[in-house]
């Protein structure tokens, strides 16, 4: 039997998959599932936003940018179908937070235990960058989560957008004098007046990854202390 966090949750993506505030973007993944990268032309594109995914009792919440064009936007599936997906889901793995170490389609029976992952925003944008009108429209989908997530504790924020988006999304941004709020830095960690955690790390894009900026034993180092502050109790 369904919990209501689960049930809610599930009513949420309903409407998650339904937005229509941002006119760019939706036109942009829609264009984009139309044409197709010459790779995955023989695949129906999901081209909708894109709703959280995970686990309704987490206690790790994952905050990231945007779907990938060619991902999460071909696939309907958070961190699914490209290379940031295959980091992040093999360090899930790794550390106890999923069942298997990729994440390919939303049929392959991948779960999370423990963890639940959203985004800044649920529409891949022009360039890997939504603008901060975008960002705002999407901020009631992520500050709906929070509300019925309420067994998280740690938060491992993906790159400088995905930690403003949660401090805006939680009230934190509002709540906390400027000098009090948490800078963005890799490894990272505040702990915010009620107790949460806050992690924060290079987010996995190839940019990074590619570059070295994001080494396999930093982005490591991130859910390992996460597993560590969820272990201590």
């Amino acid at each position: 039997m369904s919990s209501p966090s689960d049930r809610d949750l599930a009513a949420l993506e309903r409407r998650i998959h339904a937005c229509e505030r941002c006119p760019r973007l939706r036109r942009y993944c829609e264009e984009v599932a139309r044409t197709k990268r010459r790779a995955y032309a023989d695949q129906k594109y999901w081209g909708k936003p894109v709703a959280g995914f995970g686990d309704a009792r987490a206690r790790l919440l994952i905050v990231g940018l945007a779907p990938g064009a060619h991902g999460s936007n071909r696939t309907g599936r958070m961190f699914t179908g490209d290379s940031s997906g295959d980091w992040l889901y093999e360090a899930l793995f790794k550390y106890g937070f999923a069942n298997q170490p990729e994440s390919i389609s939303r049929s392959d029976g991948l779960a999370l235990e423990d963890a639940f992952i959203t985004a800044a925003a649920r529409c891949a944008p022009p360039g890997n960058r939504p603008s901060p009108k975008e960002l705002a429209r999407c901020r009631p989908f992520m500050a709906r989560e929070i509300a019925l997530l309420d067994c998280v504790r740690v938060v491992v924020a993906l790159g400088a957008i995905g930690l403003r988006a949660y401090l805006e999304a939680s009230g934190w941004w509002r709540k906390l004098a400027p000098r009090a709020r948490p800078k963005f830095a890799h490894g990272g960690e505040t702990t915010l007046p009620d107790g949460l955690v806050l992690v924060t790390s290079y987010h996995p894009s190839r940019q990074n990854t590619q570059t070295g900026r994001l080494s396999r034993a930093m982005w490591h180092a991130i859910f390992a202390r996460a597993r560590a502050l969820l272990d201590r109790g």
